[in-house]
């Protein structure tokens, strides 16, 4: 990711200088600058593993694989919270929605549905979705996660 970021900043730090050197114009050289304040201003959160080793539980439905589990801290609604990325693959013939349930060692607890809303249809077969799950409040790394997705009935 920093790679990324780090290749689009010098990008855009040529692309501000070559106009510079066949235009001279002021205003190339500003919006250079803003765009390459942008791309650095938006740094992604810092994650974590979710739980220590031997401390993850997962519990799937076999019509969903666990593609993707980040743990990281995001103010949302004003106080720093734990938020948890989970992304989920379907691999059955069917279009899926998933239940998703969160359970941390302090007996906090999130949960909702993949994808939230169906009115863009549900998860096709090989298709990819994924939601971000906010522990509010919650400004400790757990110290043991439970993971549990289910399908739900149509």
């Amino acid at each position: 990711m920093k790679i990324l970021k780090s290749a689009a900043t010098w990008s855009l730090l040529a692309l501000g200088l070559m106009a510079i050197a066949l235009g001279g114009c002021a205003t190339v050289e500003k919006e250079a600058k803003s765009m390459e304040k942008a791309v650095a201003g938006k740094k992604a959160p810092a994650s974590f593993p979710c739980a220590p080793r031997g401390k993850l539980i997962r519990a799937t439905t076999p019509d969903a694989k666990l593609v993707g589990l980040k743990c990281f801290f995001k103010k949302y609604k004003g106080v720093k919270s734990l938020a948890v990325k989970v992304s989920l693959k379907n691999v059955s013939k069917e279009e899926q929605r998933y239940r998703v349930h969160i359970f941390l060692d302090n007996d906090k607890a999130v949960g909702g549905l993949i994808p939230r809303k169906t009115k863009k249809g549900l998860v096709k077969p090989g298709a990819t979705a994924g939601f971000t799950y906010y522990f509010k409040g919650q400004s400790t790394k757990p110290g043991a996660v439970t993971l549990i997705v289910k399908t739900v009935s149509k």
